[in-house]
């Protein structure tokens, strides 16, 4: 039977959908839908609010650390957030860029590789897909286990997109010529964007290693339910 006491404290905790962190994630959609409805007429304003939303991504997380409000509908808003607005991203890159095609693969690689990994985390029972404990690859463990290396990767993929977002012009453009024309720019952005390259390259790779990971889990369960 429910005490009276635990009734009261329920009704005093607030809903989840009000949580801080969760009105943070609400915020970062109408952040990406202005900065999409906007990124042809204005490209520097797009690149603003774009970082700006993944900015807040990271705010939300201190927020649920902080005040003990983290939840699965949290999680879930967070991650459907970032991979419809990276997905959006990268379909925008497909259609300035040729071949069009290495953005539409890039896009496949990001959402399959997150929805393996959170997919198997359900079927193992894990109350997170960052949950990589048991995994034995160094690289995954890395990533989700030291978050300035995650924050590296994530951050270098997202700054990497926009450079390439903002240096195109209005026709469909060669990547490895508006790569050349970066490299011919100031010392800081050469710099930027070689940092760029290096953390794009490791989560691209962290990415293969996840789908892959996260399959054999998916495969594993299988005999485990025939016993």
């Amino acid at each position: 039977m429910i005490s009276y006491a635990t009734v009261v404290r329920r009704e005093k905790m607030p809903s989840v959908y009000l949580y801080i962190p969760n009105i943070i994630g609400y915020l970062r959609i109408i952040v990406n839908f202005i900065a999409f409805a906007v990124c042809y007429s204005n490209r520097t304003l797009f690149a603003i609010l774009y970082f700006f939303s993944f900015v807040l991504d990271g705010i939300d997380g201190w927020f649920a650390r902080k005040f003990n409000q983290a939840s699965t509908f949290g999680a879930v808003l967070d991650m459907v957030t970032d991979r419809v607005s990276t997905a959006c991203l990268l379909a925008l890159l497909s259609q300035s860029y040729r071949p069009g095609l290495v953005f539409l693969m890039l896009l496949g690689l990001d959402i399959t590789s997150h929805w393996f990994q959170m997919y198997s985390s359900f079927l193992s029972g894990k109350t997170s897909h960052k949950d990589v404990q048991h995994t034995s690859n160094w690289l995954l463990k890395l990533y989700y286990e030291y978050r300035p290396f995650m924050a590296f990767c994530c951050v270098s993929c997202e700054v990497l997109y926009i450079i390439l977002f903002l240096f195109a012009d209005e026709k469909s453009t060669s990547l490895l010529s508006v790569c050349r024309v970066v490299m011919k720019q100031s010392p800081l952005i050469v710099l930027v964007f070689i940092s760029t390259l290096v953390g794009w390259a490791l989560k691209q790779v962290t990415n293969i290693i996840q789908m892959k990971t996260a399959a054999d889990t998916c495969v594993e369960i299988d005999p485990k339910r025939s016993k």
